[in-house]
């Protein structure tokens, strides 16, 4: 048995947003971006959390597996950035697996394809990408980092194939501007694994965990998203 273990921020066990069916949602601890916008601001610290071996997890799931089965559903890893945990997430997706339950992840992907991501990659069934700008500019003020990895993994991700859903908070003046939106759909017009787009709408309801922590939110200043700013954007991408 290994002795590596996972630290987890918190669960959801009746998830409907985060991949097919109903799904039992894992928040790892720990995120490698800054994302202005982030609404678990509590996650990011890589030593917090509680902590969990993936025998510990598995037996938690197993608990809600009927309900998998009866709506297709499974278990979607998110954060935090979960690949930061990729070395745990392969030992806890190699015993789902074993128990034929359907594995996604929820990641900015901007990490490096190494043979070690590639076995991860082989164990999950989907993932849920978030784009946080195409814009390259955009996204290091954004987020605080680069974007160029997270593109290089979504091209390995079409290149063999592997089911993705494609993810962006639409944030008013920031991640709307319709040449980037463009952008966005020039690129994604590259990819052959695409089965959906997601535009979320920004929403500032983290902002109390960020005052909370005695942290400045620093999109003080940027409106909510409404309906017409998803539906621009939407017409923008030539999606329904």
């Amino acid at each position: 048995m290994s002795n590596l273990i996972g630290r987890v921020h918190s669960f959801e066990t009746f998830g409907a947003v985060d991949g097919p069916g109903i799904r039992f949602v894992i928040f790892m601890q720990g995120c490698s971006l800054q994302c202005k916008y982030c609404q678990n601001r509590d996650t990011w610290e890589i030593n917090a959390g509680n902590q969990y071996s993936a025998e510990e997890l598995l037996n938690k799931i197993l608990k809600y597996k009927n309900y998998f089965l009866a709506s297709g559903g499974g278990v979607t890893v998110s954060g935090g950035e979960p690949l930061l945990q990729y070395k745990f997430l392969i030992e806890l997706f190699t015993l789902l697996k074993k128990e034929n339950i359907h594995t996604a992840i929820d990641t900015s992907g901007n990490f490096a394809i190494t043979e070690d991501m590639k076995k991860l990659i082989d164990l999950t069934d989907l993932f849920l990408l978030d784009i946080k700008c195409i814009n390259d500019e955009i996204c290091k003020k954004l987020t605080g980092l680069s974007n160029k990895k997270e593109l290089v993994f979504a091209k390995y991700l079409s290149s063999i194939n592997k089911p993705t859903w494609i993810r962006q908070v639409i944030v008013p003046t920031i991640t709307d501007r319709t040449e980037d939106l463009l952008a966005l759909k020039d690129f994604l017009s590259t990819l052959t694994n695409v089965e959906k787009i997601e535009l979320l709408p920004y929403h500032d309801l983290g902002k109390s965990k960020w005052i909370k922590l005695g942290l400045k939110y620093e999109l003080e200043n940027i409106r909510v998203a409404n309906n017409n700013d998803i539906e621009y954007a939407k017409r923008i991408l030539g999606i329904s």
